[in-house]
């Protein structure tokens, strides 16, 4: 499975941008799926979750501006950002679960850029 990630750019301080993630290749039941994020020179750090029974992980730092959602139908996951800081500047990851006889396996986007001026 590989998550395409897209969305980021550069926007300013207030504004809004909208990020989707959607699996290619072959298709599987996907359990969690969310985003992370990483600022230059900080660890990657969870943004927002969601299951596919609809349970949310939200950040502290993005709560009230920032809301996940999925489509179960088409295995994609959606990250709608609102009144966007310069501290949100970061590559956002899309994640993915799906549980095998094995355990339990994750998958990453390829990152797609998110860039708030001030």
């Amino acid at each position: 499975v590989q998550l395409q990630a897209s969305g980021g750019g550069l926007v300013q301080a207030g504004d809004s941008l909208r990020l989707s993630c959607a699996p290619s290749g072959s298709i599987f039941r996907l359990n969690t799926m969310g985003w992370y994020r990483q600022a230059p020179g900080k660890q990657r750090e969870l943004v927002a979750t969601i299951t596919d029974g609809g349970r949310t992980n939200v950040a502290d730092s993005v709560k009230g501006r920032f809301t996940i959602a999925r489509d179960n139908s088409k295995n994609t996951v959606y990250l709608q950002m609102n009144s966007l800081k310069p501290d949100d500047t970061a590559v956002y990851y899309c994640y993915a679960d799906r549980s095998t006889i094995q355990g339990r396996l994750d998958y990453w986007g390829q990152g797609t850029k998110v860039t708030v001026s001030s």
